[in-house]
C-alpha cells in the first residue's frame, strides 16, 4: 500500500478532486460522484453526503439571496420582471456551485474521519 499525503479538505473541495490524492475528479457530471478515483483507484462508492450539503445551501443561500432580493427591491424599486430575470439565474448557480462544493467538503470530511467504508488499497 502506498502512502498518500493527507489533503485538505477545503483545498479538495474547491477544485472537486479525490480526498486520498487530490489529484483525480471526485464529480461525473453536475452532482454524480464517480465510482473510483481515476488516479489513486480509492472507491468512493461508500461515500454519501445525504442532505447535509442540500441543508447547507437552502438555508444560507436563501437568507443571503433573500436579503439582497429586500435591500434591491426597496433601494432601486424595479419591476417585478426585473426581479425575475436577477434573482433566478444567480440563484440556480450559486445553488449548483455550492451544492457542488458542499459535497465535496462533507466527502472529504468523510474520508478524513473515516465515518464510511472505503476501500484503502
Amino acid at each position: 500500500m502506498s502512502q498518500w499525503p493527507r489533503q485538505s479538505p477545503v483545498d479538495v473541495a474547491l477544485r472537486a478532486a479525490c480526498p486520498r490524492c487530490g489529484r483525480g475528479r471526485l464529480f461525473k457530471g453536475v452532482l454524480g460522484i464517480v465510482d473510483r478515483c481515476s488516479v489513486c483507484d480509492l472507491d468512493l462508492r461508500g461515500n454519501d453526503a445525504g442532505d447535509g450539503p442540500a441543508v447547507f445551501v437552502i438555508l444560507g443561500l436563501g437568507t443571503i439571496i433573500m436579503m439582497l432580493v429586500f435591500w434591491v427591491e426597496f433601494r432601486f424599486e424595479p419591476p417585478w420582471w426585473l426581479h425575475v430575470l436577477l434573482w433566478g439565474p444567480i440563484t440556480v448557480g450559486l445553488a449548483v456551485w455550492l451544492l457542488r462544493l458542499m459535497k465535496a467538503l462533507l466527502i472529504a470530511q468523510q474520508f478524513i474521519h473515516r465515518s464510511t467504508t472505503l476501500d484503502e488499497q
